[in-house]
């Protein structure tokens, strides 16, 4: 390494630190004014961190303009400073690729083997173990993406609303941004203390009351599917349907985005297909033969790109109301169609129990590492009052 000697010693602390650190650097001149030095290639790693710890252009421009020199040294400066920032942009890149090449050698060996982590028709399955997140933070950040999210919170399920949100802003898709629309019949019970973060924006959505909890269920398809198409198409690049009464415990990021993602319910993903709560009578649009089904999808969180989630929802609620026309209500409403939906639409990615899991289910399975999102404990017959 070569250093000023102490006959020129440089007279900015800071210059003579990142000198000091730079690997075979070349001093091109010493003046009695100036140390002017040139990094060379085998040094330009560490040059271009040097450069974004020390705010290297400032250190530069404030001795040019603290030293009397020459033009040249001036226009040399210059270069310096131009050929920092090319560098050390090239170099994040470089450090991106490395990351994304060093995870794919890695996965020549499976992350987990404990439980299945690639569907039948090789959409990926998301658990905890399976994603690096600094590479899936860097690979979406910089895409200026918009989260549109819907949450319902009708009647007595306002209660919830603080919390979700809460958690929300502390958990669900940090560093992106997310808008919120809020369905509700109870508009003056929203939440007033709840601080959204920068890029976080919330709307509500007016909807009116409904005679049974049920409707509430059976007419989500059609509320979001107006939504998407009067105003949230406009400003979002993805969505996501998530219940209300739900609450995040760790990190749901853009590990999640894709353009059609169903999430396992954590109830029955150990069953056999034939033990799916699926709709099972020929007359429901929604039926699903006992022989016929992958997974069984829980409604609480669902979404993807918009226009995926668009026809999605579309035709939940045609078949919805061919049901309604019949006198046919499917066992589990929207969600018995959403499996049937699924089933002849393959979600592009599937987000394991960790997304959905059950606070009243014991969390001893030794497969679930890490609670993401979750449904909080509650007397479903005192807030699922007829209104």
């Amino acid at each position: 390494m070569v250093e000023p000697p102490s006959s020129h010693a440089c007279t900015n602390p800071i210059l003579y630190a990142c000198m000091s650190r730079v690997n075979k650097c070349i001093l091109l001149e010493r003046g009695s004014s100036m140390e002017t030095f040139f990094c060379t290639v085998t040094g330009i790693d560490l040059y271009c961190r040097i450069y974004w710890r020390f705010n290297w252009y400032q250190v530069i421009f404030r001795n040019v303009s603290q030293m009397p020199i020459r033009r040249e040294h001036f226009l040399l400066s210059l270069v310096m400073a131009g050929g920092v920032v090319i560098c050390c942009q090239v170099h994040r890149q470089v450090v991106l690729n490395h990351r994304l090449q060093s995870k794919q050698a890695q996965l020549m060996e499976p992350v987990r083997t404990d439980v299945l982590t690639v569907t039948p028709w090789l959409a990926p399955i998301v658990w905890e173990g399976t994603f690096d997140p600094q590479v899936i933070d860097e690979a979406f950040m910089s895409q200026n993406l918009t989260i549109a999210t819907t949450v319902f919170a009708v009647g007595k399920y306002t209660r919830f609303l603080q919390d979700f949100l809460e958690s929300a802003e502390k958990h669900f898709m940090v560093g992106l941004d997310v808008h919120y629309y809020v369905f509700t019949d109870r508009p003056g019970n929203m939440p007033d203390n709840v601080t959204l973060g920068v890029g976080r924006l919330l709307s509500i959505v007016r909807v009116p009351k409904f005679a049974r909890w049920q409707e509430i269920s059976l007419r989500r398809m059609e509320l979001i599917q107006t939504a998407i198409k009067d105003h949230i198409h406009r400003g979002a690049n993805y969505i996501f349907c998530l219940d209300v009464d739900m609450r995040f415990h760790s990190r749901v990021g853009p590990e999640a985005l894709g353009r059609l993602v169903a999430a396992i319910h954590p109830w029955f993903y150990t069953y056999p297909r034939s033990q799916y709560p699926y709709e099972r009578r020929t007359i429901s649009t929604a039926y699903i033969p006992l022989d016929q089904g992958d997974f069984y999808y829980q409604a609480n969180i669902f979404g993807g790109a918009l226009e995926d989630v668009y026809r999605l929802t579309k035709t939940c609620r045609e078949h919805l109301e061919v049901d309604k026309s019949v006198g046919v209500e499917a066992v589990w409403q929207e969600e018995s169609h959403l499996n049937w939906y699924l089933l002849r639409n393959k979600p592009t990615k599937l987000l394991s129990p960790e997304y959905v899991w059950d606070d009243a289910k014991e969390r001893d399975a030794k497969e679930i590492k890490l609670v993401r999102f979750s449904s909080v404990i509650k007397n479903k017959a005192e807030v699922r009052e007829n209104l």
